[in-house]
């Protein structure tokens, strides 16, 4: 299924999307404000233990961690919801013909409208804390893009090995809380050992954080080098995760 295909079902994609982000509130007191309250119940949790305990001494922190939650919420989310796309809709799947990367696609999308509310959070704390962000913010949509693509590769990949492997959400959940305290969230950069930086910033999701905080708190422009590295990693996962996905997309039905 090549892209233009897909263009002729984005109606389905949008539907779909927008069902999964209301069903996911549905029937819940607080509703779409738990987008909101979720970041925040994380960082007070996180901001009282590195600012009291182990004294993290970062300007604008409470800004710094809460941009870095809210990146790898995204990407966490994403993929999540994404292993289970093909697998928690075995009547459609297996009954009606229509190019199964649209369920994968929504639940990305999906994510990404969580992360728009989470955005308004953000944007609350920088007027609360007067944090004024400079030109440089132009950069953080096209940062956000690129970690959109990115996700979306690994969920082509993930959703596809989910529904012949069980074990893959399950390595997978682990291997999210080890990336977690892997990317520098509640940490900066600075603390890691010269001789371990560069393991560190093998992970494109420690050059997305560290370029959204840059451009969005720090009012900096992201280094040249970080854009390339972060596309090509991102091309290069949805091309690997687009070629796993349609390798093993024709046995969906019966492997469910």
């Amino acid at each position: 299924m090549n892209t233009f295909a897909l263009w002729d079902y984005r109606h389905l994609i949008k539907k779909i999307a927008i069902s999964d982000f209301k069903l996911r509130y549905k029937n819940s007191v607080l509703g779409f404000l738990w987008s909101l309250a979720e970041p925040l119940l994380m960082l007070t949790v996180l901001y009282f233990v590195f600012t009291n305990l182990m004294q993290v001494n970062v300007e604008h922190y409470q800004l710094f961690l809460l941009l870095g939650i809210i990146s790898w919420n995204m990407l966490s989310r994403g993929t999540s919801m994404s292993l289970t796309s093909i697998l928690g809709r075995p009547g459609l799947v297996q009954k009606v013909y229509f190019p199964r990367e649209v369920l994968v696609i929504s639940c990305c999308i999906t994510a990404f409208l969580m992360t728009l509310f989470e955005f308004i959070v953000f944007g609350a704390f920088m007027v609360a804390f007067k944090v004024m962000p400079g030109f440089t913010i132009v950069y953080g949509p096209l940062v956000l893009f690129i970690e959109f693509m990115l996700i979306l590769g690994l969920s082509l990949g993930l959703a596809a090995l989910n529904v012949y492997y069980r074990d893959v959400q399950y390595i997978w959940a682990v291997v999210m809380q080890a990336g977690f305290f892997a990317s520098p969230i509640i940490y900066p950069l600075s603390i890691i050992p010269d001789n371990y930086i560069w393991l560190i910033r093998l992970n494109p999701m420690t050059r997305i954080i560290d370029m959204l905080r840059e451009s969005v708190i720090y009012s900096g422009s992201p280094f040249l080098w970080d854009w390339i590295f972060i596309t090509m990693a991102a091309l290069s996962l949805l091309v690997v995760g687009y070629l796993i996905f349609r390798k093993l997309e024709p046995g969906f039905a019966e492997a469910m």
